[in-house]
């Protein structure tokens, strides 16, 4: 896109995971997979450390086959399979060998809306993207697209700004579903767009 200039890879290596997951909110997500392209403006993250969060599947810094990914440098895709059923898009941060990373909770809609559809199987436009499984099939995400770099000219995926700036306020919550994770359940780690209608539901 001619509108969408990518994030350097420096973008996802410096600053604090939380400042991360800020700013992505209003970047613009695009795939190009299975022939397809799509692109939707990033309006909720939830940010993880590896480190200290007992909500990071990387805690307390655990390598694992499946977390493997964490570890690498910042500026690629993590993309596990919850429940066995959804496919979650996460954006691995910082150098190697320090597992952060920001979950896509949910986007709005920008190019591909009717190819997003099809994938999804859902007309309603607001249902489209309004929550992380239904993120990463709008956007054609899945496991198989695991580790890939977010920042390279005709990447599979990559991540870019608009040359015309999007003006918002930014809400900031507890993260959804990690009950599990005691009192880092209570971190206010979640991010979103103010009135965006594709945010997720609490």
């Amino acid at each position: 896109m001619k509108d969408i200039k990518i994030l350097p890879k420096e973008f996802f290596l410096k600053r604090n995971v939380i400042e991360i997951a800020k700013d992505l909110l209003g970047k613009i997500v695009v795939t190009q997979l299975d022939g397809g392209y799509t692109s939707a403006r990033i309006v909720e993250t939830e940010a993880y450390d590896g480190a200290t969060d007992k909500a990071c599947h990387a805690f307390p810094n655990k390598l694992t086959r499946r977390t493997e990914v964490m570890f690498k440098e910042g500026g690629r895709s993590y993309v596990y399979l919850c429940y066995g059923i959804h496919h979650l898009f996460n954006i691995v941060t910082h150098e190697e060998g320090s597992a952060k990373a920001v979950l896509i909770r949910a986007v709005e809609p920008v190019k591909g809306i009717e190819l997003m559809k099809a994938r999804r199987k859902v007309e309603n436009l607001r249902q489209l993207t309004n929550g992380p499984g239904k993120v990463a099939q709008a956007l054609g995400i899945s496991t198989l697209y695991n580790d890939e770099t977010l920042y390279e000219e005709n990447g599979l995926i990559y991540i870019g700004s608009e040359i015309d700036n999007v003006n918002f306020e930014i809400n900031i919550s507890t993260r959804i579903g990690v009950d599990y994770a005691e009192e880092d359940a209570m971190l206010p780690w979640r991010f979103y767009i103010k009135d965006n209608p594709y945010i997720s539901k609490k």
